[in-house]
C-alpha cells in the first residue's frame, strides 16, 4: 500500500523531500494503529497523541500527511482536521540568521579556504532559491544571467546579479567546467543538500555562529526578509521564492520579537503620569 501511495506522490508530481516525509509520517500513523479497523475513533485518538507529544506546527503535517493518504483510499469521511494555530508574527530572535551572522560565515568560508562553500552560500542568499534547487545554477545560467528553476511543478525564472554571475564564471572557469551545474563534486555529480548542511554546520563555531541559525532554508528566509525591506511588495516575494500562497510568504518576512517590540514602542501610545500641584482646599478638581 505504501509503495503505491508513494507512486500517486511522485505521479502528483510532490518533491522528492515531500515524498520522504510524506511516508515517514504515514509509517508512522500505520504503526499507530496497530493493524486495527480504521475507525473515526482511532483516528481522534491518533491526533490527541500527536498534540500531547508534537509542536503544533509538527503535528500538523503529520496531519496533512495522514489525510492524503486517507483521500488516496477513498476514506475521506475519516480526515479530520488540523490543530488550529494563529498565525505568529515575529519570529524567534534565536532562530533568526542576521545579515552579520551571514557575512561571518561567508568570510570564514573564504578564510579556511572553501571557496565552494562560500560561494554556494551566496548564491542561496542572493536568489532565495532552495538548496534542492542548486542544480539549476549552471555555467549556462550565469553566462544568461538568469536561471530556468522546475521545482513543485512549478517553473520560475531567478535573476543573477552582475556580481554573482562573475563569481560563478570565474569559479567554472577555475574548475575546468563549460557546462552544467556550477557546484559539483569531484566525481562530477551535483553537491547534495546533504553536504552543504554538514558544511555549514562545520563552519559554526569558526565563525562564531548558533549552530541552530545555520542551515541552507535560513539563507532562503534572510533573502526575504532583506528584499521585503527594501521593495515591499509580498506578491512580487511569492513569485521570486516560488510560493503559491502568500500566506506562506508572510512567515518568511516575519521580524524578530526584538524588532517588533521596537515598532510597538515607537507608536508612542503610552504617557508617563505628570505630577500635579495638590488642589486647594475647598476646590474640586473635575
Amino acid at each position: 500500500m505504501l509503495e503505491d501511495f508513494r507512486q500517486q506522490l511522485i505521479n502528483e508530481e510532490r518533491s522528492p523531500a515531500t515524498i520522504e516525509k510524506y511516508l515517514r509520517d504515514v509509517q508512522h500513523f500505520v504503526c499507530f494503529t496497530e493493524g486495527k479497523m480504521l475507525s473515526r475513533q482511532i483516528i481522534l485518538a491518533y491526533k490527541a497523541k500527536l498534540g500531547e507529544y508534537y509542536a503544533v506546527s509538527s503535528a500538523n503535517s503529520m496531519l496533512a500527511a495522514m489525510n492524503t493518504l486517507l483521500r488516496y483510499l477513498g476514506w475521506e469521511d475519516l480526515c479530520i482536521k488540523q490543530f488550529k494555530l494563529q498565525r505568529q508574527v515575529y519570529m524567534p530572535e534565536e532562530k533568526e540568521l542576521t545579515r552579520a551572522e551571514y557575512e561571518r560565515l561567508v568570510n570564514t568560508a573564504w578564510d579556511r579556504g572553501n571557496e565552494c562553500l562560500g560561494l554556494i552560500l551566496q548564491t542561496i542568499c542572493a536568489t532565495g532559491i532552495r538548496i534542492s534547487e542548486l542544480t539549476f545554477i549552471t555555467v549556462e545560467a550565469a553566462r544568461a544571467g538568469e536561471a530556468i528553476v522546475r521545482c513543485k511543478g512549478k517553473t520560475r525564472t531567478v535573476l543573477l546579479v552582475e556580481e554573482l554571475r562573475e563569481m560563478l564564471m570565474r569559479y567554472a572557469r577555475q574548475q575546468g567546467l563549460s557546462a552544467g551545474p556550477v557546484f559539483v563534486t569531484r566525481s562530477g555529480r551535483p553537491v547534495s543538500r546533504t553536504a552543504v548542511w554538514r558544511d555549514m554546520k562545520t563552519l559554526c563555531r569558526a565563525a562564531d555562529v548558533p549552530p541552530e541559525k545555520v542551515f541552507p532554508h535560513n539563507l532562503r528566509h534572510l533573502f526575504a526578509r532583506t528584499f521585503y525591506a527594501a521593495e515591499k511588495d509580498i506578491a512580487k516575494l511569492a513569485d521570486i521564492l516560488g510560493h503559491s500562497s502568500i500566506d506562506t510568504t508572510r512567515i518568511y518576512v516575519a521580524t524578530t520579537g526584538a524588532e517588533h517590540r521596537r515598532r510597538m514602542e515607537s507608536l508612542h501610545l503610552i504617557f508617563p503620569q505628570i505630577k500635579k500641584p495638590a488642589p486647594r482646599a475647598g476646590v474640586m478638581c473635575t
